[in-house]
């Protein structure tokens, strides 16, 4: 179960920057992370669902296509870097987001 509510979260920000049928790798990218990066902890905590709920609303919310975020959105060898928030450490941390579990697609999200 998922400590967040991605059903109530608000999506325009992400749908109306990340947009088809041609689903700009920067406007999605950058929209993704500004919705993703605040739940990263939650999402990558994979004794939750929480990456399969909030990828289940995105994709309800923005009609994308299966893997469109995983495909598209890297930036560095190990995924997508998110600021890191008062909670977390100096330390950087390599945190897997599961993306999609029918299709076994990685993304990254790493905490600096």
């Amino acid at each position: 179960e998922c400590e967040v509510d991605f059903q109530s979260k608000n999506y325009t920000d992400l749908t109306r920057q990340c947009r088809g049928p041609t689903y700009p790798a920067t406007e999605c990218c950058a929209a993704f992370k500004q919705f993703a990066c605040p739940y990263a902890h939650q999402i990558n905590d994979l004794n939750t669902d929480c990456a399969k709920v909030m990828f289940s609303y995105i994709t309800v919310h923005g009609n994308y296509p299966l893997g469109l975020f995983a495909s598209e959105c890297k930036e560095t060898k190990v995924g997508l870097v998110c600021p890191s928030s008062p909670r977390v450490s100096a330390a950087p941390h390599h945190i897997t987001l599961v993306v999609s579990a029918a299709t076994a697609v990685l993304a990254f999200l790493v905490l600096v």
